[in-house]
């Protein structure tokens, strides 16, 4: 059998049958889990002086790892039609969002051979934690979601808006009412849409109260708004994966004469 095509039918997901690509997955899969425990355990101290050695040979053998497996897919994918050609065929594939975050996942490691310092890139290092999303790629429950929103995209965006046109709002009503009254926390309309984000999301911290009655009044429609406005996404989001599941459910098939189900 051809190598490429080998290679490829490895690094992908296992089809039925296939012992190499299946072990191939349970590893990847393993390795993943565990460099996102250990970018957690490495967040503590205390671990981090016990056993940080420990962690940064773990974080070298698995960029290592990582990044054989990108090389490899990078390498075997023009053997698929959608990834035909030499140079154009992989450069669509480097494109594909899963390709993206298996770069992405590796990238913070090799920045500093090329003259990065990744001290003034520290949000870089939390790329690490992006090798979660790797999972995507074996989990079908994930690419539902992924289905969902999609196909829901329209909705979710004008929910979105109406929600940003209801933060600005909010923001400036309760900023004309209280700026007067407590100038040195209501200083702004930028800094009066954290208590906006707050309070229409149900969370309401507390470190920004109105005083007046008037932004008492406002803030309390702006509060019951938020509850209703929470719930037209999670109606949206919720629909989408009824219609979802019931595509991916096969029709079962039924005996033409006496209407029984087949097996």
């Amino acid at each position: 059998m051809n190598l490429r095509k080998r290679t490829w039918e490895i690094v992908e997901v296992a089809k039925r049958g296939d012992t190499a690509s299946r072990t191939f997955d349970i590893a990847i899969l393993s390795l993943i889990f565990l460099n996102v425990i250990a970018v957690i355990v490495g967040s503590v101290q205390s671990v981090q002086k016990r056993w940080g050695t420990f962690l940064d040979v773990f974080k070298i053998v698995s960029v290592i790892v990582f990044t054989v497996e990108y090389v490899a897919r990078l390498w075997s994918c023009t053997v698929a039609r959608r990834f035909a050609g030499r140079i154009r065929g992989r450069v669509r594939f480097a494109l594909q969002a899963m390709s993206i975050i298996d770069l992405l996942a590796i990238l913070p490691f090799y920045l500093p051979f090329f003259g990065i310092d990744l001290r003034s890139l520290r949000v870089l290092r939390l790329l690490r934690v992006l090798r979660v999303a790797k999972v995507g790629r074996y989990y079908s429950s994930l690419n539902l979601i992924k289905r969902v929103v999609q196909s829901k995209k329209e909705e979710l965006v004008l929910t979105s808006a109406v929600m940003g046109l209801l933060l600005v709002v909010s923001s400036s009503l309760v900023y004309y009412c209280e700026n007067a009254a407590q100038p040195e926390k209501f200083t702004s309309i930028p800094a009066t849409m954290w208590w906006a984000v707050a309070t229409l999301t149900t969370v309401g911290y507390g470190d920004m109260c109105p005083v007046t009655l008037l932004g008492k009044f406002f803030a309390s429609i702006i509060a019951i708004l938020g509850i209703g406005m929470f719930v037209l996404p999670t109606g949206i989001l919720g629909a989408g994966f009824v219609e979802e599941i019931q595509k991916s459910k096969k029709p079962a098939r039924t005996c033409p004469h006496c209407g029984k189900e087949l097996p």
